[in-house]
């Protein structure tokens, strides 16, 4: 036992964003956490400072294929007692962010009950930049990979905690400086103010923090599963609802990456649906519009491969989804002509090219830029706004154009233009049509 007293709650110093790799997906199943990484935030969005460790976990690492992390690392990790005592106090003062925070909440006090030590953070104390995409980012999925890539974040290597927790931060950054006065932020603040963080003493044996070794790990290929989940749309849940259906959306995200579901998983998810509120009825609600989001996903291209027709069969299996959707999500989806919309009063229209000459804009449309341009950001965004045009950050569904120093960039919001079916046009046409 490690013995503990309470901090003196203080005003909030700004954020601690953290996020954790574990074994598996519920601390309530004996599993464990394995990789920890904190970000320190500023209270204007700006990054501090970041710390990672692995942790041994004293038990099997679970996932390897998906968090990768290796036995050889795991074993000459600390153990959670040995780093407890300065995790807890790059926490202290602050408030507690994550993606998808309840999942983190949980881990976070289990881990501390297992040393006899409280966590003062219940889930909804901890921000959690998944559900606040659903009012910066309307329209976007709920995985960290797609609110990223709707600001032009990197995220590469995902599922490693320093990562994750990185680009979490600066996603937070951005959510920070699209609306600094949010109430939000004075809301969680006061939480944070009010949490009394126990004060640990480090064991005899206290470790040095040990991050993970890349001498020889590459990233990992995504399976189709992978790669489509990290799209799937956040569903639309009417504001009474149980905001918490999303938490368990992204459990399931998490339980299905691999396409297996153990039985402990199975059984980790039913719980986790009964203790979040979600009855029996809202969660088959919640597994048939789960499968039909994976395939309207899986349909984007056109065509559907062997190996995404029997993935698509896979999670069908896993979450008892009806013989006769499987068969009707496997037929190519019918064709339906629909009239075109009516198009807007527009600002202005460039007739030198066809590309141009369809693309309207209203006073009030929202217009993302991206790349490097020849003249600074603030000369493309005074022109917009003298149009009556919004200059806007991200890539959302609410976005009627996205203007790229490179029209084919491979960008992350790019690619988010292209799910939506957002024009994207180059420098010259953006000028041509105002």
């Amino acid at each position: 036992m490690l013995c503990q007293t309470h901090t003196v709650p203080k005003p909030s110093q700004g954020f601690a964003v953290i996020d954790f790799e574990t074994t598996g997906l519920a601390p309530e199943y004996h599993h464990r956490v394995i990789e920890i990484a904190v970000v320190h935030v500023d209270p204007h969005g700006a990054i501090e400072g970041t710390w990672q460790t692995l942790v041994n976990p004293m038990r099997d690492l679970g996932p390897t294929h998906i968090h990768g992390v290796r036995g050889a690392d795991a074993r000459q990790a600390p153990l959670f007692e040995q780093v407890a005592a300065q995790f807890v106090e790059l926490l202290a003062g602050r408030v507690l962010v994550a993606h998808n925070a309840s999942f983190e909440a949980r881990f976070l006090r289990a881990e501390l009950a297992r040393i006899d030590a409280a966590s003062p953070v219940a889930n909804d104390h901890a921000l959690c930049t998944m559900r606040l995409a659903r009012e910066f980012l309307p329209g976007a999925g709920r995985s960290l990979a797609d609110c990223c890539a709707a600001y032009d974040i990197e995220l590469v290597n995902a599922h490693e905690a320093a990562v994750d927790a990185f680009a979490t931060a600066e996603l937070l950054a951005r959510y920070l400086d699209d609306n600094p006065g949010h109430p939000l932020w004075k809301q969680y603040e006061s939480h944070a103010a009010r949490h009394l963080w126990p004060t640990l003493s480090a064991p005899p044996a206290r470790a040095p923090w040990h991050p993970r070794s890349h001498d020889t790990d590459a990233p990992n290929a995504r399976s189709f599963l992978g790669t489509t989940m990290a799209l799937l749309p956040a569903v639309d849940i009417d504001p009474r609802a149980n905001p918490s259906q999303q938490d368990y959306l992204a459990l399931l995200d998490e339980a299905l990456a691999d396409g297996f579901l153990s039985l402990s998983e199975a059984d980790a998810l039913h719980d986790m649906a009964a203790a979040l509120g979600i009855d029996a009825f809202t969660r088959e609600r919640l597994h048939q519009r789960y499968f039909d989001d994976l395939v309207t996903v899986a349909w984007a291209d056109g065509i559907l491969t062997d190996d995404e027709i029997a993935d698509i069969a896979q999670v069908a299996l896993l979450l008892d989804i009806p013989d006769k959707a499987v068969t009707d999500a496997l037929n190519e989806p019918a064709r339906k002509t629909e009239p075109a919309p009516r198009q807007p009063d527009h600002v202005g229209k460039h007739s030198g090219s066809a590309e141009t000459d369809v693309i309207q804009l209203a006073p009030g449309d929202l217009v993302v830029l991206t790349g490097e341009m020849p003249e600074p950001r603030s000369y493309y965004e005074d022109k917009l706004a003298a149009a009556g045009l919004v200059p806007w950050t991200a890539v959302t569904k609410k976005v009627k154009l996205v203007v790229a120093a490179d029209p084919d960039s491979l960008s992350g919001k790019a690619r988010k233009a292209h799910d939506y079916g957002i024009p994207i046009v180059g420098i010259d046409h953006l000028l041509g049509l105002l």
